[in-house]
């Protein structure tokens, strides 16, 4: 049986987006991003020559993955923050709260996005990582809280920093080793709640920062 009628099922159109959900499934199971070529053209039902004819190897496979998963990353920040009074700190709690969870849902994609993997990610993957989102959110907290001549990218990277170390930290299990049964998203509110007092009673002293 040739080729063309036994992986005939998909469209030209379609098996770029198939062989893309292929190996997202593959990183989940797989907990890794360790997955043959040909393991994804078997999970999306064609040749092991077909993906070829989309992505040029492996790791342009990853990339399209990569960016899949950044653009759900985006858009759920976006949710979260289109969910919230705008200029509140709500808002920012609970996107820190969402990328604390993105992450700890998704550890199998962590490697491919923020590891050694993701060292390749392109400013397209920056800018749908909700980090943007995010900036937003605290450039309208501060002007909602009168608080002026702030560096709002500077007060984003802090927050996310907090966000994101939290999750490594959860991730490994190593909150545990000090805090037992801790509740990561309690901490996450506490840290950013303590963080944002700070600024509305002294902002020039966190500028200095």
């Amino acid at each position: 049986m040739s080729d063309s009628k036994r992986y005939g099922t998909y469209h030209h159109g379609d098996l770029h987006n198939a062989l893309i959900v292929a190996a997202a499934e593959l990183i989940e199971e797989h907990g890794s991003v360790d997955f043959a070529m040909a393991e994804a053209a078997r999970r999306a039902g064609v040749s092991s020559a077909a993906p070829y004819r989309h992505f040029r190897d492996r790791e342009a496979l990853l990339d399209a993955v990569a960016q899949v998963a950044f653009i759900a990353l985006d858009q759920l920040t976006r949710d979260v923050a289109a969910s919230h009074p705008r200029g509140s700190e709500s808002c920012i709690i609970a996107l820190g709260k969402a990328y604390l969870g993105f992450v700890t849902d998704h550890p199998q994609f962590y490697d491919l996005m923020w590891g050694d993997q993701g060292l390749r990610i392109t400013e397209r993957d920056l800018a749908n990582s909700g980090f943007y989102v995010l900036q937003d959110a605290v450039s309208a907290w501060c002007e909602a809280t009168e608080i002026r001549d702030e560096d709002t990218l500077g007060l984003a990277v802090k927050l996310w920093a907090t966000a994101h170390g939290l999750a490594c930290l959860a991730m490994n299990r190593t909150v545990d080793r000090f805090m037992a049964d801790a509740d990561i998203y309690a901490l996450l509110e506490s840290s950013t709640r303590t963080f944002l007092d700070g600024l509305r009673r002294n902002p020039a002293e966190k500028t200095r920062l």
